[in-house]
């Protein structure tokens, strides 16, 4: 019998890796002996460059830049192997783990960051960019990102911009003079786990800016100065994108790679799956398991781990999904792609406690090897 693994991160606790393998020793434990693989499991967020690196190789960069408060960290993105491909998660330099609590302000916050990773990965010779805009901490529309690539954001007496939140409702002209040459010779696929719109109730500031900080009574302003900036981009790049799936991913990232530079908006696990190749060690297994931090009615649209058990249904696999918490609707809206759903941690134990790895790494493994048993 074969089984295969691919987990999906559980955010502040394990990585893809770290919980897939401990999934494996829960398999073994169970049923000695049997053939286990371990891929790894990402959308647009965490764990995304590792999971592109082990599918097809490549080589590990470390770049310095800004983080989204402007303070220097080092970021690590994947040249693939034909040297003209960089994979790119924004989070590594905008993300929400780079920050106190106290720091969270998405009016506050850029994105510059993730325009130096591009720019590095260009002067090394890339030209063909994936980026996962999963897990940002920013809501300033990509205008860090873009002021790093050359573009100025100016406002009604033509004076430059800083690229953050809090400019959006500012901004009345865009300059783009500046922008870096090699540009026009990139393309972007974006890794986007969402469908939002820009702007409005269903848009990036109102639907995920509380989550980094902003107060529930600020999000009208701020959604208003989006829809400002998002006028004046549309004005100046004569394309109307604030209302394409996806324009208000990671704070707005989806609008400006579709508006600035011609970015391919993709639901991330397909992607991911697709170039690490995932159906092709699915295909002849027995069982198949996945999993991630918390199952609930949102993993139906379009997560990694439900993405991924659809995949290995079809090729009919038993599939067992195993999470920090699961809740009574998952079970429900996931009973189709799903055999089996499985909280590792035991009722009661405090998330403090349960997100610890050694903790979360034990309570993996005793959980699969428990309900594998069950089984048998």
């Amino acid at each position: 019998m074969k089984v295969v693994i691919a987990m999906d991160s559980f955010k502040g606790s394990l990585t893809s890796a770290e919980a897939g393998n401990a999934a494996k020793e829960g398999v073994l434990a169970a049923i000695p002996d049997e053939d286990v693989v371990v891929r790894l499991l990402a959308d647009g967020g965490e764990g995304m460059t590792e999971a592109i690196a082990q599918g097809l190789g490549g080589e590990m960069v470390s770049v310095k830049v800004s983080n989204p408060v402007g303070q220097k960290t080092d970021a690590v993105y994947v040249i693939l192997p034909d040297a003209g491909t960089a994979v790119i998660e924004m989070a590594r330099a905008a993300g929400l783990p780079l920050l106190t609590k106290e720091q969270r302000d998405p009016l506050q916050t850029t994105t510059y960051g993730v325009g130096e990773m591009i720019l590095d990965a260009i002067k090394k010779g890339c030209h063909n960019f994936l980026i996962g805009i999963g897990g940002s901490a920013t809501n300033d529309g990509g205008m860090g990102m873009l002021t790093a690539l050359g573009y100025r954001f100016l406002d009604k007496d033509k004076k430059q911009l800083p690229g953050i939140g809090a400019s959006l409702g500012e901004v009345k002209f865009i300059d783009d003079s500046a922008v870096t040459a090699q540009l026009s010779a990139c393309s972007f696929r974006v890794a986007c786990d969402v469908d939002n719109p820009l702007c409005g109730k269903q848009g990036a500031t109102y639907v995920f800016a509380p989550q980094k900080g902003l107060r529930a009574e600020e999000c009208r302003n701020v959604d208003a100065a989006m829809a400002n900036y998002a006028e004046v981009v549309e004005c100046c790049t004569g394309k109307s994108c604030r209302n394409i799936p996806g324009a208000g991913g990671a704070g707005g990232m989806g609008f400006a790679f579709v508006s600035f530079l011609d970015g391919e908006l993709l639901p991330g696990a397909d992607l991911v799956m697709e170039l690490t190749g995932l159906e092709t060690y699915i295909k002849d297994a027995d069982i198949f398991i996945t999993g991630e931090g918390r199952l609930d009615r949102q993993s139906a649209m379009g997560k990694a781990p439900v993405r991924a058990a659809r995949l290995a249904k079809k090729h009919g696999c038993k599939v067992y999904a195993f999470a920090g918490q699961v809740t009574e609707d998952a079970k429900t809206c996931l009973a189709g792609d799903i055999d089996a759903m499985y909280a590792i941690s035991g009722p009661g134990i405090p998330a403090e406690e349960a997100m610890q790895k050694e903790t979360a790494t034990q309570n993996m493994k005793l959980a699969v090897m428990r309900y594998l048993k069950e089984e048998e």
